[in-house]
């Protein structure tokens, strides 16, 4: 097969469409993609590609005019992979039975969602509200949060594609922030003949440090791992086949670290919790001048004492020299990518609600999704959720099976 390198980026989802088209599903779902409100949220969660996929399988897909401009993609796009174009958000929200977006609805939007509705996005724990709770469950909607979506092999494939993302991005920034242009020290990440290399420390040991690593690695910097999973580490340094070096997240060694530290990307994480400051105020202050922080997991609080969230449209200040980068939504940044990531991910949970029967069906038949709703039939469904509103909450394997 020959692949034109300029079109690489269509694969994936040529893959995808032969994977699964067939013939039409047992109900049409009509499905909404509004325009995304949210500050510096670029991503759409459906390309023309994933909506030509569904419109072959007989479903209806309605698009804000305009949604997919940030990730370049065009109106035009949409509607000749067969989308249906509309003028006003408004009109989308009542066209629609599904609402599929990347950011959680806004409080404007709060008041378009209707009765039964089925939202499928992103929930952000850390600024959802009790109020936002409370609509969903008076309009008896059927809520989907992507950071909850798990199935049975345990991974979360959506929040995993973004920490994918996020990791390599890391590294990109940061090389761009060494730049004395920028602000930084004007040294290469990789150094060339006769010139060491930078070196670039990794805080936690998980998927987004995994990428960041194997990027770092690929410009030729020196990278050190850090976190106090031993287990995690081992994986890593067989998985990078023993090209990093790798030290428990200890007092002595990362203020040893971070002395000779040209980058440091925070990626120390734990699901559903703070992130863990393992960075001291002290220990950014011993830093070389110049140096770049990416705080990564900023939007759980951050894993360095210095670290305050920033924009895409502000990302960087300086604090005792050191450029800090703390940007809540690092693939919004690369927002064409991420939305091929979301949309390879969630045509297919589409496609299992409308071969299903309905969401009913297809949430006691499929894992993933189910593990993914938070809210049905009136009832919240995390345990994680009530302890944080202290609102009452039921399993959704009983909801599901009483028939409620």
């Amino acid at each position: 097969m020959d692949i034109n390198p300029l079109e690489t980026e269509q694969i994936g989802i040529k893959t995808l469409e032969k994977r699964l088209m067939k013939s039409k599903s047992k109900v049409s779902l009509k499905i909404g993609l509004p325009k995304e409100v949210s500050h510096d949220e670029r991503r759409i969660s459906l390309t023309p590609g994933g909506v030509s996929v569904l419109k072959g399988n007989g479903h209806e897909v309605f698009i804000e005019k305009g949604a997919g401009d940030e990730a370049n993609f065009t109106d035009q796009e949409y509607a000749d992979a067969g989308a249906e174009i509309a003028y006003g958000v408004t009109e989308l929200y009542k066209k629609s039975e599904m609402i599929v977006k990347v950011a959680p609805p806004s409080e404007e939007e709060y008041e378009l969602l209707e009765k039964n509705h089925i939202l499928l996005s992103a929930l952000h724990l850390g600024n959802t509200t009790e109020d936002f709770m409370d609509i969903l469950i008076s309009k008896c909607i059927t809520a989907i949060g992507y950071e909850f979506i798990q199935g049975e092999d345990k991974e979360f494939p959506i929040v995993r594609m973004m920490h994918e993302i996020t990791g390599s991005m890391s590294v990109q920034i940061a090389a761009h922030y060494l730049e004395k242009s920028d602000g930084g020290q004007g040294i290469m990440l990789g150094g060339i003949s006769g010139i060491p290399p930078a070196t670039v420390v990794i805080l936690g040991a998980g998927i987004t440090a995994e990428y960041a690593a194997r990027t770092a690695l690929g410009y030729g910097a020196q990278v050190f791992v850090m976190d106090n999973d031993l287990a995690r580490l081992r994986h890593l340094e067989n998985a990078l086949d023993r090209r990093i070096i790798t030290a428990t997240a200890n007092y002595q060694y990362l203020s040893s670290a971070l002395q000779y530290a040209d980058v440091v990307i925070g990626a120390a994480m734990f699901e559903g919790e703070r992130a863990p400051v393992w960075v001291t105020d002290t220990m950014v202050a011993n830093m070389k001048s110049g140096s770049v922080i990416v705080d990564t997991v900023i939007d759980q609080g951050g894993c360095i004492a210095t670290s305050r969230a920033t924009t895409h449209s502000n990302p960087v200040y300086n604090k005792h020299d050191i450029i800090h980068y703390c940007v809540p939504n690092i693939p919004s940044n690369v927002a064409r990518t991420a939305t091929y990531a979301l949309n390879n991910v969630i045509v297919p949970y589409l496609l299992a609600i409308g071969d299903a029967g309905g969401i009913r069906e297809c949430l006691w038949s499929n894992t993933a999704l189910r593990n993914g709703t938070y809210v049905y039939k009136k009832h919240l469904t995390k345990k994680s959720l009530s302890n944080i509103f202290d609102m009452p909450y039921r399993e959704i394997e009983m909801l599901i099976a009483s028939q409620i």
